[in-house]
């Protein structure tokens, strides 16, 4: 087995719009969750592409703090790829409009989120149910823009409407660069197995890059949804959470054919300091030690100790006791290795 280190040559694999993306792997948008930070992350972990956290399409809401650190780039490489979301052609096109000027690359448009408060503003994947008003976003949009625009879609509304073919259909001719496929429908939300048959299908119908996304959480997973559907890539979602190390994992397996070694104790318990560190300086103190809980709580979630460390670490209410708490579970921890 390898090391974690990997240093693989980059070699094109597929284009969206002007920008090339030499990795099959790709993070995807979760709001709530791929700030900034953790898109820095998993960028030198290996991702291929990272997506923004959802932006509304709601002018009222591009002025509240939480929109505006959506936004934020820092020093991303291209291409910097902003995720949108709405109902209204004209309001979906205003947005992108305007987060291109905010410094977006890429606009990808939200027609996957299954969470009620999206889709009961008939946004996300509520559109599914409305090919023609798909088709209307779609065009507003890519006139809007000078950057290429992509798409998220799940399979369908439910199991008796499934319509992923016809939608990607309208997207390709609507100009959409490149399709993610969550395989499941919004009845389904991320329960039950998932259609890679259907992601096979969608690939089979368009000429774009079409990305694979549903339950892809090892390198293992990721060559066998690659093989059977045929997709351009996989986009990595709940397994990259308290894991940027899949990237790299699933790319080594890719172009190596040979699985990289785990991180060790010591290297997860420096990428969780690192992480805590980038989140309470972006966020500050009061959005530092909210936001990082759940991140802190995915790391530790397979470690030993981990449970009540993360209870005892959700109590704690200053950057400081968060970062000195962390530190001292693994001093201990790594005392107690060598004591015994």
């Amino acid at each position: 087995m390898a090391t974690l280190c990997y240093n693989a040559p980059r070699i094109i694999l597929f284009n969206i719009g002007p920008y090339q993306i030499d990795r099959k792997t790709i993070l995807a948008p979760m709001a709530g969750v791929t700030d900034l930070p953790f898109r820095q992350l998993c960028r030198e972990m290996g991702a291929g592409l990272v997506v923004s956290e959802m932006v509304a399409a709601d002018p009222s809401t591009w002025g509240t703090r939480k929109s505006r650190l959506r936004i934020q780039f820092g020093d991303e490489p291209a291409p910097r790829s902003v995720q949108i979301a709405g109902y209204d052609p004209q309001m979906m096109a205003v947005a992108a409009q305007f987060n291109v000027a905010q410094g977006a690359e890429i606009i990808d448009i939200n027609m996957g989120c299954p969470a009620k408060k999206v889709c009961k503003r008939a946004a996300g994947s509520a559109l599914l149910q409305d090919p023609p008003l798909v088709g209307d976003i779609l065009r507003a949009v890519v006139d809007a823009v000078d950057v290429p625009v992509t798409l998220k879609i799940r399979t369908g509304w439910d199991r008796d409407n499934r319509n992923a073919v016809s939608i990607a259909k309208i997207a390709e001719e609507a100009g959409v660069a490149a399709l993610a496929v969550h395989g499941r429908t919004r009845a389904c939300r991320f329960v039950g197995e998932v259609e890679y048959d259907t992601i096979a299908a969608v690939v089979e119908a368009v000429s774009m890059p079409v990305i694979a996304n549903g339950d892809i959480a090892s390198p293992e997973k990721a060559i066998a949804v690659l093989e059977h559907t045929g997709a351009s890539a996989v986009m990595i979602g709940r397994g990259a959470q308290g894991n940027p190390w899949i990237f790299n994992q699933i790319n080594h397996y890719l172009e190596q054919g040979e699985l990289v070694a785990p991180p060790s104790f010591q290297q997860v318990g420096q990428m969780m300091a690192r992480h805590l560190r980038a989140l309470h300086e972006f966020y500050g103190e009061v959005g530092g030690v909210r936001i990082s809980r759940k991140h802190i709580g995915w790391y530790s979630s397979g470690l030993t100790g981990g449970k009540e460390f993360t209870q005892h670490f959700n109590k704690l209410e200053s950057t400081l006791h968060q970062q000195e708490f962390l530190q001292q579970f693994f001093l201990n921890a790594i005392n107690q290795e060598q004591a015994a």
